[in-house]
């Protein structure tokens, strides 16, 4: 101890100063230190489930390279046959593939060769037996989300990191990354010297070790002490783990940006949200991409600004030129690459709002930690390409309804001696579509919004009144009259006179009014049901019984009517998934299937844990489901869809049904894929525009482009049941056709109840329900639509007029006043807007 006091008081200071800062820095130290302990106990990432989809085949006759299906493994998680995995491997071959699934396989362990000669599959055996199709292994659609972070991230091993994606991440974020120990001393001093010569922020000194303890232990506030801090962190971490192992927790957790409503996570799940691709197949440019997005993903998302993208991901290939991590002219190469992105339709990828009901579904009946913890693999119905294709025909047919809406609110106005175009404020229309295989129930796809990004609300799950596709219930009722012992025995070819007409229920006065006040006079039930009369409806339910009708309803699934004049014009709610099971009873012979989602939930190694099955209940005799088939056939070929769906391209055999309430609907079938569309506002203002102007586009759209994949392709004539006969009518009496009569139609009809009198007999004798309604000239069909002579043909009549008493008002018998209630007309532009 030296003998100056000066000295000592020196020494005694920094031996304080010392001895604090020790303890200090220990206690810290042992805090931090205990910290990534608990931190890094557990997986750091929390596992996920994976939700696969629907299993795509491969046919006989099928164009198809053998590539393309080792593509198709490859994603699914099967390896090339010289490597292991328990999923499967694949062998390609000169002549085709040979298949050969694994343990952990979502099929059973049959293996198949698959030969293909000239682009198209040949030949399909397993063990010696001949296939026509061979179903590969699903496809991941994504990670089941984590509800509270609302991210997705897929996990990959530092070995299974490209070393390009390496490279370019090092270039640009931290390129002494393997030298120092967790903080670059030398970096930092730079960065804050520039700092201060430019007097203001604009480099950082961050190594990735310190971006991960940032982003893992520490809030982002801009403090000394939080630096201090993130700088104890990082060096201790550098102690625990190795660089590799750093290098992939930062991989893995990395913010890239946002798709949808959802965070991107890590460069693998950055890889398939940008590229579509997995990681390991990533380009030169690509990884430069990604890499450049770390600093501001969301300021420079290539998908937003596109110009400062393509500016960043330049500078980390210079960067990278300077590392020595590529040559001169490997970088100039890449830089002439386009960015070539993924389509930022986010349906026709990841399907967001499917993805929602299957986690909602099955958090029901499992603990989300659970599914998640354990990896779970939830095996569902949902077709990709099939997905893909509903996506697109939204994002086509909603800018049309845009377009539409736009010009009804387009006004001129009169301001001093000027006019000036004006375009009104409002809501923005909604959209959407669930296709389903109508004898299965599978959900092949769905969309439940125009942007998942900005609502997350799934409008395909949300109840609206059904308008006019609720109509062929009224019908398929008054069809069944052939086979429930009624006194009166309606059929396509019996007469009601279409005319403004007031109906009583109770104490009340129902008032229903056609499209533009015009009315038919006497028409064939088929001729109403092809012009979706609102008038002749009501009568046909009046005659038939409203109690039957609504009975007929809720067992098709359509819960909410009530037994009222107003439910014929479907005033009453249900949701586009709702109407999708409900038409199940037309498209599959009467039976009603319950719609589902979910196939399978197995473990990790591949053990069902529960496996899930439609309910199926017989609501319609056969031969009145195809009855009522072959009459919304000709609402298609001859009545308000042939604009909307025949002359804009899609001439396969179908049936359907267009409505309007408020909102838009078209609803339709062919003999292998069913299809929903509704289109309406979420206020539930009007939309002033019919099903078949909004709805039916996108529905056809769909239809033909579902009808170009192999899958799909074979929309056949509807399957006709015994019991049924097709039966020639002329048109201008609706009497059996003759040779007198050329001019003729065919109509189905229950054995026994078609029209026995000819065409060219003086006399008739007419059925009870024709004398009741009113006979003479009768219309059968409507006029052809291609036919310029005949009367034009606009589309779905707009919802009804009603009149209530005091007691109705209170009761609210009529549940849906605001459906039914007198539609303002828009603007004479040169539109109609019928139903």
């Amino acid at each position: 101890m030296p003998r100056d006091p000066v000295l000592r008081a020196g020494l005694l200071l920094f031996l304080s100063i010392a001895v604090s800062f020790t303890c200090i820095f220990s206690y810290y130290y042992i805090k931090y230190d205990r910290i990534i302990e608990r931190r890094f106990r557990t997986p750091v990432f929390n596992n996920s489930a994976k939700i696969f989809a629907l299993p795509e085949s491969v046919r006989l006759g099928e164009k198809i390279e053998a590539r393309d299906i080792a593509g198709d493994l490859r994603r699914a998680g099967y390896s090339d046959q010289d490597e292991q995995s328990p999923l499967g491997s694949f062998r390609l071959v000169n002549d085709g593939i040979e298949i050969t699934p694994g343990p952990e396989s979502y099929h059973s362990p049959e293996p198949a060769r698959i030969t293909i000669e000239a682009g198209q599959v040949q030949h399909i055996s397993s063990r010696g037996n001949e296939l026509s199709a061979y179903e590969l292994e699903p496809q991941l659609v994504t990670a089941l989300f984590d509800a509270s972070q609302r991210s997705k991230r897929q996990l990959v091993k530092y070995s299974d990191i490209p070393p390009l994606m390496v490279q370019a991440t090092l270039a640009i974020e931290d390129r002494r990354f393997f030298e120092h120990g967790g903080v670059n001393f030398f970096r930092m001093a730079e960065a804050a010297w520039i700092d201060v010569i430019r007097g203001r922020h604009e480099q950082g000194g961050s190594t990735i070790t310190m971006q991960l303890s940032r982003g893992f232990f520490l809030t982002p506030e801009k403090t000394i002490r939080r630096k201090l801090t993130e700088m104890l962190i990082a060096e201790e971490m550098e102690q625990k783990f190795s660089k590799q192992q750093i290098f992939e927790f930062y991989a893995n957790w990395v913010d890239l940006g946002q798709r949808g409503s959802f965070a991107i996570s890590g460069f693998a799940e950055a890889s398939e949200a940008y590229f579509n691709k997995d990681l390991k197949d990533i380009t030169l440019p690509e990884a430069a991409l990604l890499a450049g997005l770390i600093q501001r993903p969301s300021y420079l998302s290539p998908y937003r600004h596109p110009e400062r993208a393509l500016e960043r991901r330049n500078l980390v290939l210079e960067s990278m030129v300077e590392t020595h991590a590529i040559t001169r002219a490997q970088a100039e190469k890449a830089k002439a690459a386009p960015l070539k992105l993924a389509p930022p339709n986010v349906e026709a990828s990841d399907a967001p709002y499917f993805v929602d009901m299957v986690r909602d579904s099955l958090i029901s009946k499992f603990n989300e930690h659970d599914l998640n913890d354990q990896s779970y693999r939830i095996y569902t119905t949902l077709d990709p390409a099939l997905q893909k294709a509903a996506a697109q025909s939204v994002e086509m047919g909603i800018k049309l309804v845009d377009d539409q809406v736009k010009k009804l609110r387009t006004k001129r106005v009169k301001v001093g001696k000027k006019y000036e175009t004006t375009v009104e404020t409002g809501p923005q229309a909604q959209v959407a579509l669930v296709a389903l295989d109508p004898h299965t129930g599978a959900v092949l796809a769905l969309v439940g919004g125009r942007d998942y990004g900005r609502s997350q609300l799934n409008h395909a799950l949300s109840k609206r009144p059904t308008g006019s596709i609720f109509k062929p219930f009224v019908y398929a009722a008054a069809m069944n009259t052939a086979l429930d012992g009624s006194q009166s025995v309606i059929t396509p070819a019996s007469t009601v006179t279409d005319e403004p007409s007031s109906f009583t229920y109770g104490d009340q006065i129902y008032e229903p009014r056609n499209y533009k006040e015009e009315y038919h006079g006497d028409v064939t039930l088929r001729y109403a049901l092809a012009m979706s009369l609102n008038n002749a409806t009501v009568k046909v339910a009046e005659e038939v019984g409203y109690d039957k009708v609504a009975d007929l309803a809720k067992a098709a699934g359509i819960t909410s009517v009530k037994a009222t004049p107003a439910m014929a014009l479907g005033s009453y709610d249900a949701s586009p998934v709702d109407m999708a099971a409900a038409y199940t009873v037309f498209a599959n012979a009467g039976v009603r299937l319950s719609p589902i989602w979910v196939r399978s939930v197995r473990n990790a190694k591949g053990d069902v844990i529960a496996n899930y099955n439609t309910d199926q209940r017989q609501v319609l005799d056969p031969r009145i489901s195809y009855v009522m088939t072959n009459m919304m056939e000709g609402v298609i070929n001859n009545g308000l869809g042939y604009t909307a769906v025949r002359l804009r391209g899609f001439t396969l055999p179908a049936a359907g049904k267009t409505g309007s309430s408020h909102d838009g609907w078209f609803a339709g079938y062919t003999s292998n894929l069913l299809c929903i569309v509704w289109v309406g506002y979420d206020d539930y203002s009007d939309l002033r525009l019919s099903g078949a102007m909004t709805a039916a586009p996108i529905w056809t759209e769909f239809m033909k482009k579902a009808s170009a994949l192999p899958q799909y392709a074979e929309m056949r004539e509807f399957e006709q049941p015994s019991g049924v006969v097709d039966v020639q009518l002329d048109k201008a009496t609706n009497r059996l056709a003759t040779p007198t009569c050329p001019d003729d139609y065919t109509s189905a009809f229950i054995a026994g109840t078609e029209p026995q009198v000819t065409c060219d007999q003086q006399e008739g004798i007419k059925g009870f329900f024709s004398r009741l309604f009113g006979g003479g000239q009768e219309k059968a069909l409507p006029p052809n639509p291609a036919n310029p002579q005949g009367p034009a043909i606009t589309d779905d009549s707009q919802d009804a007029n009603k009149k209530k008493s005091f007691f109705g008002k209170i009761a609210g018998i009529f549940k849906d006043d605001k459906q039914a209630a007198p539609v303002s007309k828009p603007p004479d532009n040169g539109q109609s807007a019928p139903h």
